[in-house]
């Protein structure tokens, strides 16, 4: 075997490596994303605040019926829509968008979790619940959720391996 095709073995099995590991922290955070979201539910009253570092972290009990900051609230299904189009996008072109680079396979599946943990809320209890509060003073950051954090995320890591990276050569 050519010192070509080792090194062509070791890559596909890195890849692996990484898809395989990229998948299992995507389901470990959708698990969590859905487990706190019960846990305010079932333990929070709506609209309540616990005060965890004061000035700083809160954690509430909101419901968002909309996207990001209340966009297109009552409008489940656009949302729905849009969000089964980008997993099916995410799926589709998953090797064109990874570029077969680990941090962009990484990005995509934390996406793919927040998506799911959001749309999981939508579809079961027609609004998103969330919970995390940060502020400054009287500079308060809008609730969010596990699944806001994974799409944030992965996002930015997205958005930087594509600025830093090189595109890979065409085969």
């Amino acid at each position: 075997m050519s010192s070509d095709a080792v090194r062509e073995n070791g890559e596909k099995q890195s890849r692996k490596k990484v898809f395989l590991l990229s998948a299992l922290l995507s389901f470990f955070f959708y698990v969590l994303d859905q487990i706190t979201k019960e846990i305010i539910v079932r333990v929070l009253p709506l609209y309540s605040r616990e005060i965890v570092i004061p000035g700083f972290f809160n954690i509430t009990s909101v419901r968002n019926k909309g996207a990001a900051w209340g966009m297109f609230a009552g409008k489940q299904w656009f949302l729905l829509t849009i969000s089964f189009a980008a997993l099916i996008g995410i799926i589709f072109f998953f090797r064109k968008l990874t570029g077969n680079f680990p941090e962009r396979i990484i990005a995509l599946f934390l996406l793919v979790s927040g998506i799911v943990g959001n749309c999981t809320d939508r579809l079961f209890r027609k609004e998103v619940v969330d919970f995390l509060e940060f502020h400054l003073g009287r500079f308060y950051w809008p609730s969010f959720n596990v699944a806001d954090t994974c799409i944030t995320v992965g996002v930015l890591i997205y958005v930087l391996s594509s600025l830093i990276r090189p595109e890979p050569e065409k085969e």
